[in-house]
């Protein structure tokens, strides 16, 4: 079940690369799937998360959105359509989330600056070049911004992908031709390791975004560790409260008996240093 992680760059092709690679290989495209589940996880209409994604939300909507709550249900969203199998997820963050998971294909289609100003300018029928470049620019701007914020890492590091494809020396055919072939390779192939490790990250993003949803715990920032389908709580909470709240939410996703409660409370000092004068 061949699962196929594609980045989004304005004017790449990648969509239409990602397209091709559904109707050729018998996949299912996923990208409006996800704006509209993490929308609806977070009851705001599905444009917003599109403007957030895009780098278009004005500055009180930036405020007013937890960004931390997007990644949250986004992750979520990736790794249970990971699951699923046979699917091209274009964007997303998928590159990245889906990093450790071996059997997962990772590529970036990309294409010249000024090749990509160009398509922009004939799909909005447009010759304001400037406008267009800067358009352009301000995309390349947010995918860099979300992707270091999100994940620490430069977009468009190469090292990030296991292919990078240029359509400016490439065809749309003959990039969709070179991704199935890779994908036929024995390294993209499902293991059992392969399925436990996506399997483990997959409950880790649900019990992550359970605790995010759940008003006592949507605060509580703590480390998840998922394997063989039990789940490992870790790190430091404010209060017993917390953590009873934390493995109890936890054991509503994974089940009773299924979460090790590693939480510690937070110590407070009553030793204060006072500067004298």
């Amino acid at each position: 079940m061949p699962v196929i992680a594609l980045t989004q760059e304005m004017g790449s092709l990648a969509k239409d690369v990602a397209l091709r690679l559904a109707e050729a290989g018998g996949l299912t495209v996923q990208r409006n799937e996800v704006v509209e589940n993490v929308a609806g996880r977070m009851q705001v209409p599905a444009s917003l998360i599109r403007r957030l994604r895009e780098g278009k939300a004005g500055l009180v909507e930036r405020i007013a959105t937890d960004k931390q709550q997007v990644a949250v249900y986004t992750a979520e969203e990736v790794f249970a359509q990971a699951q699923r199998g046979n699917v091209v997820l274009r964007g997303w963050g998928a590159t990245c989330l889906l990093r450790p998971v071996r059997h997962v294909l990772r590529v970036r289609v990309t294409r010249p600056f000024e090749q990509r100003v160009a398509w922009l300018m004939e799909n909005l029928g447009t010759d304001d070049r400037e406008a267009a470049e800067s358009e352009v620019r301000r995309s390349d701007a947010a995918h860099a911004q979300r992707m270091n914020a999100q994940f620490g890492v430069t977009w468009g590091d190469p090292l990030l992908y296991d292919m990078v494809l240029n359509t400016d020396r490439l065809s749309v055919d003959s990039c969709v031709d070179t991704i199935l072939q890779l994908a036929r390779r024995p390294e993209f192939q499902e293991t059992e390791e392969s399925r436990e490790t996506l399997a483990g990250l997959a409950l880790s993003a649900r019990v992550r975004a359970a605790l995010k949803a759940n008003e006592s715990t949507s605060n509580v920032d703590v480390q998840i560790d998922s394997r063989a389908g039990r789940v490992a709580l870790s790190g430091i909470v404010v209060n017993e409260q917390e953590k009873t709240e934390a493995a109890r939410v936890a054991s509503g996703v994974a089940g009773i008996g299924k979460v090790d409660n590693q939480l510690h409370l937070m110590k407070v000092s009553r030793k204060f240093t006072y500067a004298k004068t």
